[in-house]
C-alpha cells in the first residue's frame, strides 16, 4: 500500500502498517487497541494540529474542516486563541523557526522486528536532522505508572520511543542516522518555547525496546495471543464483567 497525505490515517493504512501511535495504544491497553472504536481527536490534539497546519501552510483548510473550533459569532474558541498565541510566539524566535523550516509531513515506511512501520515527520532536514513539534500544557515532569515516579514529559508520553522509531525508519530509507529534536511550545500564557535533543544512547535503548515488544504486539494483532486488559481504561470499564469478590484493598491504583 502506497501511503499519501490523504490515506495516512485511514483504517486501511493502520491495518497495513504499525505506527508509534498504535504501539503506544497497545502498550496502554491491548484490548482497547484491538477492539475499541477510534476516539475522535481531543481538544488538546486539535490545538496541536492547528499549529501543525499553520507550519504546513494549510491552516485555512484545517479551519474549514473543523468548524467546531469556532464560536457562533465566528471567532475562535479560547483553546484555539491559545494556538494563535503559540504561533505568534514561535514566529518571534529565529532558532525555533529555523529548526521547523524543514520539509513538512514527510512520510516514510520501513520494518522493525519484521513488522511494517510508518512515520510522518513534522520537519525533516534531509541528511541533517528530524524535528518534531510538540504543543504541551507545560514542560513540567509528569507522573509515570511505569516507574511510579515523576519523569520528564518526553518519557511520560513516550516521545523518546517515537523518536527511536522515526530515526530508525529514516536510517533504513536514507542510510543516515540523524539527530532528533523536539520543538516544544506550551499552552501557558504567555507560551514557553524550547528546542530539546534526545541523546543517541536513549534512542538506541528505546529502539531495542520497540524491537523486543513488536513481535508480541504483532501476535496479539494477528489473534495468536489474547489481548491483555489493563482494567482501568474507558474500554475496560465499559466491558467489565464481575467474576469475583475483591478485598477492598485491591480496589483502585496507588498514584500520587
Amino acid at each position: 500500500m502506497k501511503l499519501t497525505e490523504e490515506n495516512y490515517y485511514s483504517t486501511e493504512s493502520d491495518a497495513a502498517y504499525m505506527s508509534y501511535s498504535q504501539l503506544k495504544a497497545f502498550l496502554t491497553c491491548e484490548a482497547a487497541a484491538m477492539y475499541a472504536d477510534r476516539e475522535p481527536p481531543t481538544t488538546a490534539m486539535l490545538v496541536g494540529s492547528y499549529v501543525d497546519a499553520w507550519f504546513e501552510g494549510t491552516l485555512d483548510k484545517f479551519q474549514a474542516e473543523n468548524p467546531q473550533i469556532f464560536k457562533k459569532d465566528g471567532s475562535l474558541k479560547a483553546d484555539y486563541q491559545t494556538a494563535e498565541k503559540i504561533i505568534q510566539r514561535v514566529q518571534e524566535d529565529e532558532m525555533f523557526m529555523r529548526y521547523m523550516s524543514g520539509e513538512k509531513q514527510v512520510i516514510m515506511t520501513g520494518e522493525i522486528a519484521g513488522a511494517p512501520y510508518k512515520i510522518k515527520m513534522d520537519s525533516y532536514h534531509a541528511g541533517k536532522a528530524i524535528v518534531d513539534l510538540k504543543c504541551m500544557r507545560d514542560m513540567n515532569y509528569r507522573w509515570s505508572d511505569y516507574t511510579a515516579c515523576k519523569v520528564p514529559f518526553v518519557e511520560a508520553f513516550g516521545y523518546d520511543m517515537q523518536a527511536a522509531i522515526y530515526r530508525e525508519i529514516v536510517r533504513q530509507n536514507t542510510g543516515d542516522t540523524l539527530p532528533y529534536f523536539l520543538a516544544v511550545a506550551t499552552k501557558e500564557d504567555p507560551p514557553d518555547i524550547a528546542l530539546a535533543g534526545i541523546p543517541a544512547e536513549v534512542l538506541d535503548e528505546k529502539l531495542r525496546f520497540v524491537e523486543e515488544i513488536t513481535p508480541h504486539i504483532q501476535a496479539v494483532w494477528a489473534g495468536q495471543i489474547p489481548p491483555h486488559r489493563c482494567g482501568v481504561c474507558a474500554y475496560c470499564r465499559r466491558t467489565k464483567k464481575i467474576t469475583e469478590i475483591l478485598d477492598y484493598r485491591e480496589l483502585g491504583r496507588y498514584n500520587q
